[in-house]
C-alpha cells in the first residue's frame, strides 16, 4: 500500500503542469477567464507545490546548499518577472506620454482637450481611406484618450460601399464627422494635406453645439467687402467654419441694426458715417449689442460722439518704431508683444502681433464702463505727428512717447454691451491674417463680442516643427570633415603613444 502511494506521489509532478496548461488553453481559446480555466490553473499549481513538499520530505534536499541557492535564484527570477508584469500592467492601464518637441507637435491644445472631455453625446470620425497615416492616427488617438464619447474608424471606400454611399463619399481620403443624425465633411487628406487639429476641434464644436451667430459688416464707406474676392476672405472663412453667418450691412438703406445681429464689424472704412448711421449704432450698443472697430490712422469716421460715451478717443497720430528696421521691418510696422489681461489675449503670452499703420487710442475713465488695454506698444515707439517727414525724430512738443495703447476692449456690465477698438485694420486682410497672432486677435475678438467666452471657442493655432538644421558653408564643411577624419584620430593616437611611453 505504501509502495502504491509513493508511486502516485511520484507522478503527481506531471499532473501539475498538465492542469496549468489545460487552464491556459481553455482561457485563451474561449477568451473568457472564468471559473473553469482559473480552477484548472490553481489545481495545477497546488499539485506542483504538493509534489515539491513531498520530494523535500523524502530526500531532505532542502537542507543542501545547492538547493537553497537554486531556490533563491528561482525566487529572484520570479520576483523580477512579477515586477516587470506589474510595470507593464500599470503602463497599459495608466499610460503616461511626454511630448519633448519644442512646439508640442504631439500634444493637443487645451481647447481641444476640454472640448472632447465635455462631449455630452457620442461623436465618431470616419476616414474613408485604405491607407492609415501614422501622424493622423496619433492625433486621433490623442483625441480618443480625452473622453469616451469620441471615436474614429478607418474605412476602405472600395470595400465598404454601403457606408461610403451613406456619407456620399466622392473621393478617397474624405474625412466625415458624425453625431446622431448630423453628418458633415471635415476635409480630404492626402500626401500634401494631413488631418488638422484646428479644423477637427472647430468641427466638433459646431456639430455638438447649437450656437448660431450672425456678424454684420458695415458697408458704404469704403470698408472691406464681404462678398466676392474680398481682402477679408481668409478671416471670413474662419468665421464661417465656426457657424457664424456673415452678412453686409448698409445703414443708409435701413434705419437700425437688425435684431438678429450678434456682432457688427466696421473694418477699413475710408469715409465718415452719416449721422443717422451713428445714431443707429449707438442705439444698438445701448441695447446690449457688440461692435468691433478697426480704424486706420488719419481716418475720421465721424463717430467721436459714440466713442466719447465709452471714454475712447482716437489719436490721429501714427505710431512709429524705428528700432524695428534692425529686424527688417519698416518704422510704421509695429510688433506688439505686450498684452492686457483679457479673454481675447489670455493665451498670447509673449507672442507677436504685427500691425501696419496703426494709431494710438486714449482712454478716459467713465462710470459704468470697464476698459482693458489689449495691445500695448514698446517703450521705444512713439506717436508721430509729422507724417510727411522723411527723417523720423521724436519731438517732445508734438509727439507722444510710448508705450502706447493701440487696442482696447470695453464692456458695460449694466447692459452687457461690448466694444473692441483697434487702431488699424490691415491685420485682418489676407496678406496679414496668417502673420503671427493677427488671426487670433480677430477671431478671439469676435468670440468675446459674441458672448462666447469659453476657451473652446477661442482660436487654436496650427503647430509647426521648427527648422533646426545647420546650414554650413563649403569652407566650414571642409574644416569639419578634416577635424573628424584627421584631428580626432590624431588625438587618439597621441594619447595612446603617451600611455605607452609611461608604461614602458
Amino acid at each position: 500500500m505504501k509502495t502504491i502511494s509513493k508511486n502516485y506521489w511520484k507522478y503527481l509532478f506531471w499532473l501539475g503542469p498538465f492542469l496549468v496548461i489545460m487552464g491556459m488553453v481553455a482561457g485563451l481559446v474561449s477568451a473568457q477567464w472564468g471559473a473553469i480555466p482559473i480552477g484548472l490553473m490553481i489545481g495545477g499549481i497546488v499539485a506542483t507545490l504538493l509534489w515539491l513538499l513531498f520530494q523535500a520530505q523524502r530526500n531532505s534536499w532542502w537542507s543542501r546548499r545547492s538547493t537553497q541557492a537554486g531556490t533563491n535564484a528561482l525566487i529572484a527570477t520570479l520576483a523580477v518577472l512579477v515586477i516587470l508584469g506589474l510595470v507593464n500592467f500599470l503602463a497599459v492601464r495608466y499610460p503616461v506620454r511626454v511630448d519633448l518637441t519644442e512646439t508640442g507637435l504631439y500634444t493637443l491644445a487645451p481647447q481641444s482637450r476640454q472640448l472632447v472631455r465635455s462631449l455630452q453625446k457620442p461623436v465618431k470620425l470616419w476616414i474613408f481611406d485604405r491607407n492609415q497615416n501614422p501622424e493622423d492616427r496619433l492625433l486621433l488617438e490623442n483625441y480618443r484618450r480625452q473622453g469616451q464619447n469620441f471615436s474614429f474608424a478607418y474605412v476602405d471606400p472600395q470595400v465598404n460601399l454601403g457606408l461610403a454611399n451613406k456619407f456620399n463619399v466622392q473621393r478617397p481620403g474624405e474625412v466625415h464627422l458624425e453625431s446622431g443624425q448630423q453628418r458633415r465633411l471635415l476635409q480630404t487628406v492626402n500626401e500634401q494635406e494631413r488631418l488638422s487639429e484646428t479644423r477637427l476641434t472647430n468641427a466638433l464644436q459646431q456639430i455638438t453645439s447649437n450656437f448660431k451667430a450672425k456678424v454684420y459688416f458695415l458697408q458704404g464707406h469704403g470698408e472691406y467687402p464681404v462678398a466676392g474676392e474680398s481682402p477679408l476672405a481668409q478671416a471670413l472663412g474662419v468665421l464661417a467654419d465656426r457657424n457664424y453667418t456673415l452678412e453686409p450691412l448698409n445703414l443708409a438703406q435701413q434705419p437700425k441694426v437688425p435684431q438678429d445681429a450678434t456682432v457688427v464689424v466696421i473694418a477699413g472704412a475710408r469715409r465718415s458715417l452719416l449721422a443717422p448711421e451713428v445714431k443707429a449704432l449707438s442705439a444698438y450698443l445701448n441695447q446690449g449689442g457688440s461692435l468691433l472697430l478697426a480704424i486706420d490712422p488719419t481716418i475720421n469716421l465721424g463717430i467721436d460722439s459714440l466713442l466719447k460715451t465709452w471714454g475712447v478717443t482716437l489719436d490721429n497720430r501714427l505710431v512709429v518704431n524705428p528700432a524695428g528696421t534692425a529686424l527688417g521691418y519698416g518704422p510704421a510696422e509695429i510688433l506688439v508683444d505686450n498684452y492686457g489681461q483679457h479673454p481675447i489675449t489670455q493665451d498670447f503670452s509673449n507672442g507677436i502681433t504685427i500691425l501696419q499703420a496703426v494709431r494710438p487710442i486714449e482712454i478716459t475713465p467713465v462710470n459704468g464702463v470697464q476698459a482693458t488695454p489689449l495691445l500695448i506698444t514698446s517703450p521705444q515707439s512713439w506717436a508721430e505727428s509729422d507724417l510727411k517727414s522723411e527723417n523720423l525724430q521724436f519731438d517732445p512738443k508734438s509727439d507722444r512717447n510710448g508705450p502706447l495703447t493701440v487696442g482696447i476692449a470695453l464692456t458695460k456690465p449694466s447692459s452687457n454691451a461690448r466694444l473692441v477698438v483697434v487702431g488699424s485694420s490691415n491685420f485682418i486682410t489676407n496678406e496679414q491674417f496668417q502673420q503671427q497672432l493677427n488671426g487670433d486677435l480677430f477671431t478671439n475678438s469676435i468670440s468675446w463680442l459674441s458672448k462666447q467666452d469659453a476657451p473652446a471657442q477661442l482660436s487654436i493655432r496650427p503647430k509647426e516643427a521648427k527648422n533646426r538644421r545647420i546650414n554650413l558653408q563649403a569652407a566650414q564643411a571642409n574644416v569639419l570633415g578634416l577635424a573628424a577624419l584627421g584631428l580626432v584620430p590624431l588625438i587618439g593616437f597621441a594619447a595612446a603613444a603617451i600611455l605607452w611611453w609611461q608604461r614602458r
